[in-house]
């Protein structure tokens, strides 16, 4: 059992709050690769970096909690004069690299362009220099009569965050996803029609490895929504389209992944085929399990586990809102049909979580096929408090705490989440706050 998902030990730990202008809606959200650090960014083009305290001392077994660690601006808003087009500062996606020394790095997106930033700290300054005063302006060398050996003193810690690299004009179209291969020097970026492989330290071109693009733009019947690196082989790669299927590349095949290794697709049930079937069934977030062995991919109403030695159909299928089916006609005019909710496994990819309306998210537990429904909301979970299972009643006999599918708000939608690599910590971002939730229980338990 993971006590994850037995809710009453799940505390909050950590809220942002901001003004709720659109530039700080929240629009991705990623841990390191040790959990330590935990990255935001937001339609305003600002990445904002939490770096978790360490244990008290008063208190060894309880956990440290999420501070501000840097702030900084990512992408600026641009225009593109020969295409007559605007090109949004909004943050699409934020991946971590692996990290090789005392610095960290990490790559952030908007639309268009993706850039390198390495994050460092600083806690000793140079003092006692030869040619300059303490204000740093050169002296004058007549007045230098002796020399003295600089010496390093102490400060006050300094973030520094410093752009390494830019990668543009690589798309076209808008960018959905990047993701870091495993060999640790190159990534792949998506967009509606093509993925192109970089190198981490060349910026003046790519290689395009996926190209879905029919020579005639009116033949085209689906796109590409996301992609992701098999975590352990550099060869394998995944990309999901608004078909609703699964495509697995290998790059030793050939140059350009055109052909797929594998295709992973779910029969249609003629049943439930209706008006909305296409828009519901696009794939809105594809993630490899941390083993390799299964993919998660979200659409619209279900969450589903595939095994990569499977294709026919998912080996587990979990019904996130259920209820909505009877509502779709009215998401569909409101544009809520084609919201893109995300998908996480938990370190040991026994529990997997997305969100949903209403400032919901959900919880499915792989082992026991218990679920569980939460709310991120200020009203409901304040620092420190226990959250609560909510329940949606569809009709008939309603519960004193339910809360009634048609008094469900829309604007309130959870599409960014994320889980710490090895502990029971989520990160869930519903529009311009963040909620850090922990497992206390269970994390003194190890």
């Amino acid at each position: 059992c993971v006590a994850v998902v037995t809710t009453r030990h799940l505390r909050s730990a950590f809220a942002l709050d901001s003004n709720s202008y659109v530039a700080d809606i929240i629009s991705t959200v990623e841990f390191n690769h040790t959990g330590e650090l935990l990255a935001t960014g937001d339609k305003g083009g600002r990445v904002v970096i939490f770096q978790r305290e360490p244990e008290s001392k008063n208190a060894p077994h309880s956990q440290g909690e999420y501070d501000v660690y840097s702030t900084f601006q990512s992408h600026e808003p641009e225009f593109d004069y020969l295409k007559s087009l605007e090109i949004e500062e909004k943050i699409n996606k934020i991946k971590w690299l692996p990290q090789q020394n005392a610095a960290h790095s990490l790559l952030s997106t908007n639309d268009k362009t993706i850039k390198l930033w390495k994050i460092t700290e600083r806690d000793k300054r140079p003092e006692g220099y030869n040619l300059k005063d303490e204000e740093g302006k050169l002296k004058d060398l007549s007045t230098v009569t002796s020399l003295q050996v600089p010496v390093l003193k102490p400060m006050d810690l300094m973030v520094e965050v410093s752009p390494r690299r830019i990668f543009a004009n690589g798309h076209t179209y808008h960018i959905n996803s990047i993701s870091v291969n495993s060999d640790c020097e190159t990534y792949m970026s998506a967009d509606d029609l093509r993925i192109n492989l970089w190198h981490l330290a060349i910026t003046d071109r790519s290689f395009n490895i996926v190209d879905i693009k029919p020579a005639n733009m009116e033949d085209l019947t689906e796109v590409i929504t996301a992609s992701e690196f098999h975590p352990h082989h550099c060869n394998l790669f995944v990309y999901s389209s608004s078909k609703g299927s699964l495509r697995l590349c290998d790059m030793r095949a050939a140059a350009l992944c055109d052909k797929h290794s594998k295709l992973f697709e779910e029969p249609e049930d003629p049943s439930n085929r209706s008006f909305f079937s296409e828009i519901i069934s696009s794939v809105s977030d594809v993630k490899f399990s941390h083993s390799g062995r299964y993919m998660l991919t979200r659409d619209y109403l279900t969450v589903k586990v595939w095994d990569l030695n499977m294709e026919a159909r998912p080996i587990e299928t979990y019904q996130v809102h259920d209820y909505l089916r009877s509502k779709l006609c009215s998401l569909y005019e409101n544009d809520c049909i084609f919201d893109k909710f995300e998908c996480a496994w938990n370190g040991s990819d026994s529990v997997i979580m997305t969100g949903a309306y209403n400032n919901f998210f959900r919880m499915f537990d792989r082992n026991t096929k218990r679920d569980v429904t939460l709310e991120a909301s200020r009203e409901s979970s304040k620092p420190r408090a226990v959250l609560k299972p909510r329940r949606v009643c569809v009709g008939g006999k309603r519960r004193r705490d339910d809360i009634s599918v048609d008094s469900l708000d829309f604007t309130k939608k959870i599409l960014h989440t994320a889980w710490h690599p090895a502990e029971n910590i989520i990160a869930i971002a519903a529009t311009n706050n963040l909620y850090i939730f922990q497992d206390k229980v269970n994390s003194e338990m190890h």
